[in-house]
């Protein structure tokens, strides 16, 4: 008789409670408090700064080490990062590295192209085949301990980040402060492996479908810039251009001038012209 083993594909449809939860919770947003002015506010910073922990962060840094950071600025970085509730920075990094590695082919992790548009935005972040955090893949950071620790205990950041939302302005700030902004901080950054491999145009030919999406650059602080960075990973600035806005550049480079981040790696113009 055959056994029938588990599609590695499916969703783990009780572990992606806490995901559909927050959805739900963000859309009762208006009916645990009217949205105002200081509420906004308040969405749009806890968007913006954690945003940049994660284009910066988990991204620039933990994947494609575009620049250097000394152990605790880089331990700061994770910690910031895990507050976005989007797994550890070892997980995260490992599954981009082999985005890249595959990229629009068959084993991609995450591509339109391949597995469907809805897959790439949020299906395979919640199937049982990408659970794991792939070690091998990310042996330069695994040598931290504190980074396999926080890479275990991820989960305990979000929840504490929430509590103290809700310690610091109660029901309205957990509510619109943390719960919507990171509904939106999930889809601005998976828009990024669905949308951006789907709509917008193409500079260079990379071999996959990545494209400039100057749209998505300013709702993710300069990620939008993603047939730049196909072209040139290594790099810590996307927008290779002076119009091609790269908040998150400007911020690092903001680092860099008070010593926290250093050799910030950019592309040689010889790169940039290669169309």
């Amino acid at each position: 008789m055959q056994t029938r083993t588990a599609d590695p594909d499916r969703i783990l449809w009780v572990k992606s409670l806490p995901f559909f939860s927050v959805h739900l919770a963000a859309l009762a947003a208006p009916l645990v408090a009217p949205l105002t002015w200081e509420l906004a506010a308040l969405a749009a910073g806890s968007y913006l700064v954690r945003m940049f922990a994660i284009t910066a962060g988990y991204h620039r840094y933990f994947s494609h080490r575009a620049y250097r950071a000394g152990r605790a600025v880089q331990f700061g970085l994770a910690l910031l990062g895990t507050t976005a509730a989007q797994k550890g920075p070892l997980w995260w990094a490992g599954h981009h590295r082999d985005h890249h590695r595959y990229s629009d082919g068959p084993q991609d992790v995450h591509s339109p192209v391949r597995r469907g548009f809805l897959w790439s935005h949020l299906g395979w972040i919640l199937s049982a085949r990408y659970e794991e955090t792939p070690l091998d893949r990310v042996k330069d950071l695994a040598r931290y301990p504190e980074l396999r620790w926080l890479d275990r205990w991820w989960r305990v950041v979000p929840v504490a980040t929430g509590a103290g939302f809700f310690l610091a302005g109660g029901w309205p700030a957990l509510f619109w402060g943390y719960l919507v902004a990171t509904v939106l901080l999930w889809h601005g950054t998976f828009a990024i492996n669905s949308v951006a491999h789907v709509l917008g145009s193409r500079r260079y030919q990379t071999g996959d479908d990545s494209r400039n999406n100057p749209v998505l650059a300013l709702l993710t602080l300069g990620e939008g810039w993603h047939n730049n960075h196909h072209h040139f990973p290594a790099s810590a600035n996307q927008g290779f251009f002076w119009w091609e806005v790269d908040v998150s550049f400007h911020l690092l480079r903001l680092l860099g001038a008070l010593g926290l981040v250093s050799d910030l790696r950019r592309p040689p113009a010889r790169v940039r012209r290669a169309i």
